[in-house]
């Protein structure tokens, strides 16, 4: 078993396929709640992953707990808990496999090794993933990296040691997802938290707003920079390069254009939709106000 992951993570990095992590915002949100929902004294919680795997690329898209006691010496896992939850998930979704486990903290514990070793044993000789969920914001925000294991030492040594090597790691979701953890957000903050959505066009205004302060935050940036206020970022530099070169070269006027028909079929679908309630509520109303005329003419 430790041959055959150590030449999958040969053959991945010699290729130029160093692993992708993809996590949805759902198996996210399963992990901190079950970190909020941990038991007292318990510092760090784990459970497993499940997800799909492209090619190099693997997509973490749901979770489940498992139970764990943990130790200074030990550590113990419950595997028949483990084996049940994934039984019953395949009966919901049998293309979900496991592809790793996570656990919440901000470092890899020595205990990390024996868990990952009985993870490597149920992903059928895959490699598994370690998710870190950084809970306790050490940096000042929930961090989040993906790392796979390594066989390291003398070879055919009795007790080779683990290298665990990050990969890239990412956090993706979908338009309707990024609404919703929007619409979280700014029911977490305001007095109403139990307000409706908001509108298509109140959505148009915080997307402008939202790139307008992005666009003063990147000119402000790089200001600082030519004028040698601060020291410049390469990372940050050819991001930037990056995201002005994916922006199509078109004239003010022309994007002016554009931007006001796609602004004027929004109000047209609005008024058309609004249109479409107002008869229905009207349609509704009058079938109301006939049927006592025809009770009252049947008497």
């Amino acid at each position: 078993l430790i041959g055959s992951r150590a030449r999958m993570a040969n053959e991945l990095y010699l290729d130029g396929m160093s692993p992708l992590v993809h996590v949805q915002p759902v198996a996210l949100f399963s992990i901190l709640d079950h970190y909020m929902r941990r038991t007292d004294g318990q510092s760090r919680v784990i459970g497993t992953l499940l997800g799909t795997v492209v090619g190099s690329t693997i997509e973490v898209t749901n979770c489940f707990p498992v139970p764990h006691q943990e130790t200074e010496e030990q550590v113990a896992v419950d595997m028949e808990y483990h084996k049940t939850m994934f039984d019953l998930h395949q009966r919901i979704n049998a293309k979900e496999i496991i592809v790793g486990w996570y656990a919440t903290g901000h470092d890899i514990t020595e205990h990390s090794t024996l868990i990952h070793d009985f993870y490597a044993r149920q992903t059928e000789g895959r490699d598994p993933i370690h998710l870190v969920v950084d809970t306790t914001l050490k940096s000042g925000r929930l961090n989040i990296s993906a790392v796979v294991s390594a066989p390291m030492g003398v070879p055919k040594s009795e007790a080779p040691g683990t290298l665990f090597t990050p990969v890239r790691c990412e956090v993706i979701y979908h338009e309707s997802e990024r609404m919703a953890v929007d619409t979280l957000s700014r029911a977490n903050t305001a007095e109403n938290p139990s307000g409706a959505l908001i509108s298509d066009l109140d959505h148009v205004d915080d997307a402008t707003r939202s790139l307008k302060a992005m666009l003063d935050r990147s000119l402000d940036y790089v200001t600082s920079v030519v004028e040698g206020k601060i020291e410049g970022d390469p990372k940050v530099g050819r991001f930037l390069l990056d995201t002005i070169s994916a922006v199509p070269k078109i004239e003010a006027a022309q994007f002016e254009k554009m931007f006001n028909n796609v602004v004027q079929d929004l109000l047209m679908v609005t008024y058309l939709s609004n249109l479409a309630r107002t008869q229905v509520l009207l349609q509704e109303k009058l079938l109301q106000d006939k049927c006592p005329a025809r009770e009252k003419t049947s008497d």
